[in-house]
């Protein structure tokens, strides 16, 4: 049995580890860690049970639970296997694998409409960072944000720095909750962002960044935060917190991942 392992059979087992690996971080980063682990266990005993010990009765009853508790886990996380799936889509070697199928004239365009996008934006926030207005502005990429601008006021407007500006104005009925940027317009305003409540978040951190966390936990959006207190700028990616940010470093940062 041993020489019949061949480099097909490693293939498979180094295939299969990678897909178990990026399923537990899928279930690590929303938080279900728990039902992955009591998933993995009862793969274990229903493959002992059917397998070596081969338990014809325990064994049939085990693999009608399998059957349908595929679908069950498929209808029970179908969030996050979207979310996964976008992800997947958009990874950054995927995305350059694309741009080879882009001609060069279009991957310029695209790049003019990028900076276009990010300059009001980062003038804006400096601004609102000299005033201590305090601003939440989210920047959707590809997982889709209509639930949340659905909470907010469809504006779909150009962006622009006055208009930014005017939104977040303290007086403004808005100011109080996030923009959402889509396609690169400004869609909606007033938006409702989910809270993160993740414990590592430092306390000297707001409402507008559990906010900011929140919505980059759940999605791959950019958020772009800009402080009441300390007028500081900050943004938050992937579940992570840049803080304290300069205007070249905003710029830098929104043009390495919006490009």
């Amino acid at each position: 049995m041993f020489f019949e392992f061949g480099i097909k059979d490693i293939i498979d087992i180094l295939l299969v580890a990678l897909m178990l690996y990026y399923i537990y971080r899928l279930m690590r980063d929303s938080r279900s860690v728990n039902v992955f682990t009591g998933i993995m266990i009862f793969v274990v005993i229903w493959l002992f049970v059917s397998q070596v010990l081969q338990m014809r009765l325990l064994g049939s009853i085990l693999d009608k639970l399998v059957s349908v508790g595929v679908i069950a886990l498929i209808v029970l996380f179908q969030e996050d296997i979207r979310k996964f799936l976008y992800n997947l889509g958009a990874h950054q070697r995927i995305r350059s694998i694309m741009r080879l199928f882009t001609s060069s004239k279009g991957r310029e365009k695209e790049r003019r409409d990028i900076k276009e996008m990010i300059m009001p934006l980062v003038m804006s926030s400096m601004n609102m960072s000299r005033g201590k207005v305090g601003a939440l502005i989210v920047i959707e990429r590809n997982v889709p944000l209509d639930d949340i601008v659905a909470t907010g006021d469809v504006i779909d407007a150009s962006i622009n720095q006055r208009l930014i500006e005017n939104i977040f104005f303290k007086n403004s009925p808005l100011h109080d909750g996030a923009m959402i940027i889509s396609k690169k317009r400004i869609k909606a305003a007033g938006c409702i962002l989910p809270v993160s409540h993740d414990m590592d978040i430092p306390k000297e951190l707001g409402l507008r960044h559990r906010a900011a966390m929140g919505i980059s936990q759940e999605s791959d959006a950019l958020a772009i935060v800009v402080s009441e207190e300390t007028g500081s700028i900050s943004i938050a990616q992937r579940g992570e917190f840049r803080l304290r940010l300069s205007a070249e470093e905003l710029e830098s940062i929104l043009t390495k991942e919006l490009e």
